[in-house]
């Protein structure tokens, strides 16, 4: 659409058709992702699961399938704490174009002690912000390829109230997982903003947005309030955040280095 006036209501309900576009969710096994891949199968989309774990993926594909008739879904092993294996995995989309990738895979480390990628950077740091800056490189030609591609970065409110410090990205003074768990996301959210900066700076066709989905429960929930919630409730709170990345990953124009949250959309520094 050329302008947000000739765009319909957005419906979480009854998304857009979408047939022949690609879409890339990682951390789509499980939680918010999970009904982020959902909901955009239902659009005719091509939907792919990026996943660690093949066995979650499988089962991922196979409720997807079950619950949107003629899914197009499919599924890459996705190990984002291994930035040398991102390149490959970009290549097995075997796409011509992407029209947005959604940036929800993440770990949440509980108790110490403090963990290492294989390339020698904190787990979480290296996975959840390092990991996806590496994809967004890779991706780069396939979503410049699309006619309006999207970047979309799921944020946290655990990075709210934290602070990056630049002389300890990697976390190896006085190790706090949840402290290290919010720099991480904190990070991802400074990157989708100033990614947008400089798209639309070299007059690129591809936009970066940071979601905001609110609360939900999920696999990096704690275990003892994950343990105290029923599946229904889990269900129904997955469903109602994901509207967030949904609402980002086809949305009508949208001002520069604005978050949408799940409940409409925000400055950048109410997003945290």
């Amino acid at each position: 659409m050329s302008s947000a006036s000739s765009t319909p209501p957005w419906n979480v309900h009854r998304l857009s058709h979408a047939d022949g576009s690609v879409f890339l969710v990682t951390g789509g096994n499980a939680g918010i992702g999970y009904f982020v891949a959902e909901q955009l199968s239902a659009t005719g989309a091509t939907v792919v699961l990026g996943s660690r774990n093949p066995a979650k993926a499988e089962d991922a594909t196979a409720s997807i399938r079950a619950r949107v008739a003629g899914a197009r879904v499919r599924a890459v092993r996705l190990g984002l704490a291994d930035l040398s294996s991102l390149r490959s995995v970009v290549e097995s989309l075997g796409v011509e174009c992407l029209d947005a990738v959604v940036h929800n895979a993440g770990v949440a480390l509980d108790d110490p002690p403090r963990r290492e990628t294989r390339d020698g950077h904190e787990l979480m740091f290296g996975t959840n912000h390092l990991g996806h800056f590496a994809l967004t490189w890779w991706l780069m030609p396939l979503l410049s390829a699309a006619p309006a591609a999207r970047v979309v970065t799921v944020g946290s409110f655990a990075a709210k109230s934290e602070r990056l410090d630049l002389d300890d990205l990697q976390s190896r003074k006085g190790y706090q997982p949840k402290r290290t768990y919010g720099r991480s996301k904190l990070a991802q959210m400074h990157f989708g903003i100033e990614l947008d900066r400089r798209l639309r700076a070299a007059g690129s066709t591809v936009a970066s947005v940071v979601v905001h989905p609110g609360g939900a429960l999920d696999s990096l929930t704690p275990s003892a309030i994950t343990a105290a919630a029923s599946r229904s409730t889990e269900a129904v709170s997955h469903l109602a955040r994901a509207r967030g990345p949904l609402r980002s990953a086809r949305p009508p124009v949208r001002p520069p280095g604005t978050a949408i949250t799940s409940c409409g959309r925000r400055g950048a520094g109410a997003a945290s």
